[in-house]
């Protein structure tokens, strides 16, 4: 049944789709335009209907027809396409099979890099699964290729299954997820379901409908630099304007030293001289009116600062990127029950937690379509520590398809 999973996961990831946040286009990487173009292509050889790539956001969907004479609601599926910022180039994917739970396992030829269960204990879980690891050099890119791999075989399931019910069903694989904007053009008409799921979570169990509320502040600081031996009383350095603007932040609230529903402040970036300095931040909590405090905190910084000297210094460009969907979709929790029903039918302990961190769902649910997460299966995700247990995706698979007939009935 899961035979064309692995395969088909492989395949995947040896692609580069690595998305850009420097770019002006959707999807900001012809790569993702190209990947899509095979999943198109995939789709229509699997014989789902009505495949089509909307040119407008990037994203391509496709419809497997309901198999049933009743009226039941109409389900989505989501996976996104990009990978995140480490190197995506030349995607080596190892296969560990019957791991055992406690060895070591090398990744690079030279042994600079392993997976270690002393540092990476989530490993002892997998006692007697098949691993996929990184090399060594590259991410894996199972976030979220696991998702887009465990949808895809879900649908050739249920196409070669005809005697699983199941009412509508459309998938979606889209870009840009990892630089923020890919779901900005979301098109819900284009999709018309009535809720949907995104295959974008962690280890096995996660099902997740609660995310941050997420914003991001720019800092520009503009200085006066004269020669350090003549400064006294006219020197305005903007690297210590940055270094004080820092300084004023709360510094327990911090993304190492807060775990849970706490909330942060993330110095991304700081760069400069003493005549001009930038920063970036982005801020985070899952309580709304504690978002809003962050996000003044940074507007009262700001004009403490500025009202020390005669013309304005600081700068602050900010924005927000998304919202808690929990606002949105405890509205009606069928869905979350729906997920959690399927996985307890298939022995999976259902992990209902916060996510710290956000979905394309945050988004697509404030569009109007209510759109939880569930777990594809990776661990470590963006970086060279990477991988993903083949049995989680086989029941990422299996949970699906389980969603979909629990729904028919």
């Amino acid at each position: 049944m899961y035979k064309n999973l692995l395969p088909r996961f492989l395949r995947y990831v040896k692609t580069q789709t690595r998305s850009n946040p420097e770019s002006n286009t959707t999807p900001s990487t012809q790569t993702q335009v190209a990947f899509a173009e095979s999943l198109q292509q995939e789709l229509e050889d699997l014989g789902l209907s009505d495949v089509h790539y909307n040119v407008n956001n990037g994203y391509v969907i496709a419809t497997l027809p309901s198999n049933i004479e009743k009226k039941v609601a109409s389900i989505g599926f989501i996976a996104h396409m990009d990978t995140a910022d480490f190197n995506a180039e030349n995607v080596q994917p190892q296969v560990i099979e019957e791991y055992d739970g406690s060895s070591v396992i090398p990744l690079d030829e030279k042994g600079e890099y392993s997976l270690d269960p002393k540092d990476f204990p989530s490993l002892k879980k997998y006692q007697g699964q098949t691993l996929i690891t990184t090399d060594g050099s590259t991410l894996l890119g199972a976030d979220d290729k696991a998702g887009i791999a465990e949808i895809m075989t879900a649908m050739e399931i249920l196409l070669n299954h005809p005697e699983i019910s199941h009412g509508e069903i459309k998938v979606a694989f889209g870009p840009d997820e990892e630089i923020g904007v890919g779901a900005d053009k979301f098109d819900i008409e284009d999709f018309n379901v009535d809720f949907a799921y995104t295959m974008d979570g962690g280890p096995l169990g996660e099902l997740e409908y609660e995310t941050f509320n997420a914003a991001q502040a720019e800092i520009n600081i503009k200085g006066k630099n004269v020669h350090p031996g003549t400064a006294k009383d006219m020197m305005i350095n903007a690297l210590q304007l940055a270094v004080d603007f820092q300084n004023q932040l709360p510094q327990d609230e911090v993304p190492e030293k807060t775990g849970g529903r706490q909330g942060f402040f993330h110095l991304m970036s700081l760069s400069g001289t003493p005549e001009e300095a930038k920063m970036t931040y982005i801020i985070r909590d899952h309580d709304r009116q504690k978002f809003e405090n962050r996000k003044a905190n940074i507007y009262d910084i700001q004009k403490k600062m500025n009202a020390q000297f005669s013309q304005q210094r600081i700068f602050v460009d900010m924005y927000d990127q998304y919202y808690n969907m929990k606002e949105i979709i405890e509205k009606d929790m069928s869905i979350v029950e729906l997920a959690k029903n399927a996985m307890l039918e298939l022995a999976i302990e259902p992990i209902i937690e916060p996510v710290r961190g956000g979905t394309d769902g945050s988004k697509i649910s404030y569009m109007g379509l209510p759109t939880p997460n569930i777990f594809a299966g990776a661990e470590n995700m963006h970086g060279r520590f990477e991988y993903v247990s083949l049995q989680t995706m086989e029941k990422a698979a299996a949970l699906i398809v389980k969603i979909a007939e629990l729904n028919a009935k």
